[in-house]
């Protein structure tokens, strides 16, 4: 089972900026974040995260998922970071976290932060 910190780590805003700003431009980038920041942690089911992104969990073999499992023997993961756009979701933080949650259990809760910024257009 996969223990989590009750708060995300700032260093984890700081990588949801990075990829964010692939996506989107530098400021509309900072928006989401901002509104990251604010929002207060919550759960959804990890089957449920990866559906309403568009994405396949990573498996276990994926050395990012590999090095959270190794991580989650020890330590508590952080809360994924997730922003809802007008027509979808995107991770900003914590698809290996996702994808290692649903490993163990496709239903299972999942901490993460969700900032709805319907102004932003998602460039997925």
């Amino acid at each position: 089972m996969i223990e989590w910190l009750k708060d995300v780590v700032d260093h984890d805003f700081e990588a949801a900026y990075s990829y964010l700003s692939l996506r989107l431009d530098a400021d509309r980038a900072k928006l989401a974040v901002k509104a990251l920041k604010k929002a207060e942690v919550t759960t959804r089911r990890a089957n449920d995260i990866l559906r309403a992104c568009g994405y396949a969990a990573l498996p276990l073999s994926d050395p990012g998922v590999h090095k959270d499992l190794l991580k989650s023997g020890g330590k508590k993961l952080s809360p994924i970071l997730l922003v809802s756009f007008a027509n979808g979701g995107d991770i900003a933080d914590g698809y290996h976290r996702v994808s290692l949650a649903y490993s163990f259990d496709p239903f299972a809760d999942v901490p993460l932060r969700i900032a709805h910024v319907p102004e932003l257009e998602h460039a997925k």
